[in-house]
């Protein structure tokens, strides 16, 4: 009689993010780290690369989507209608950088590994994908212009808060979740500004051709190919679909 697969063994993925975890504070995310994890998880080398093509980034963004994907549990299992709108993206930007909380090492290691010139582009691409995942967890429909800008502002507001968690040593991470709320006004602005301009009568005649040419900007409606921003179908679009991972 043979186990299941998976059934009690995690995929292979997690067995070695797990096992990354140990050695990431001391070798970073590097070719070291994936070699001692595929042998502290009985992982053939070659498997392991397989699972990550491009060897430590790809297991570091692995480790980033993880955290996404706990942040996106958390959301659907928590009671949002009796929040403020802002206190629903707090919270899912607080509970996002929480599923990380016991890592904040490889946090940090991975900040550093995404702040070189070769590795930049892989960092903006998942700052942006985690603040695309909040706003569609969170039921944003937005499908103009509005869907780009929020999503540009609240990846600033994510990864600021993220740099200023990583230098927090206050208790609880008060300092943090402070820093957090003022930057989440940020995110406000935007329908602050909005609802301005549609209520002054001077300021909406003023912006009347620029807000039609706004009008015409589209979310994307193509399948992401390399997850830039700005390849992501718009959450009208995404319906009835699988959400990439």
């Amino acid at each position: 009689m043979t186990d299941a697969p998976d059934a009690v063994d995690p995929p292979v993925t997690d067995r070695l993010i797990d096992a990354a975890l140990a050695h990431v504070p001391f070798d970073g995310w590097s070719p070291a780290t994936l070699r001692r994890a595929a042998e502290d998880a009985d992982v053939d080398l070659t498997v392991a690369h397989a699972v990550f093509p491009r060897g430590p980034v790809d297991m570091a963004l692995a480790f980033h989507r993880r955290g996404d994907d706990a942040m996106a549990a958390r959301i659907k299992a928590a009671n949002l209608g009796e929040m403020k709108f802002r206190e629903r993206v707090a919270s899912a930007v607080r509970w996002r950088i929480e599923a990380v909380e016991d890592h904040k090492e490889a946090v940090r290691r991975g900040a550093t590994l995404f702040a070189l010139p070769q590795h930049a582009a892989d960092g903006t691409r998942a700052l942006w994908q985690t603040a695309d995942r909040i706003w569609t967890e969170l039921g944003d429909t937005a499908s103009d212009v509005n869907w780009y800008t929020k999503r540009a502002t609240l990846s600033g507001v994510y990864g600021s808060t993220v740099l200023y968690w990583l230098g927090d040593e206050s208790l609880g991470n008060q300092a943090t979740w402070g820093f957090l709320d003022r930057r989440i006004e940020d995110v406000m602005q935007i329908e602050k500004v909005k609802a301005a301009v549609n209520a002054n009568p001077l300021l909406r005649a003023a912006f009347a051709l620029p807000n039609w040419a706004l009008s015409q900007v589209r979310a994307p409606m193509t399948p992401p190919k390399m997850g830039f921003p700005g390849q992501w179908r718009s959450p009208a679009a995404r319906d009835g679909e699988e959400r990439p991972q």
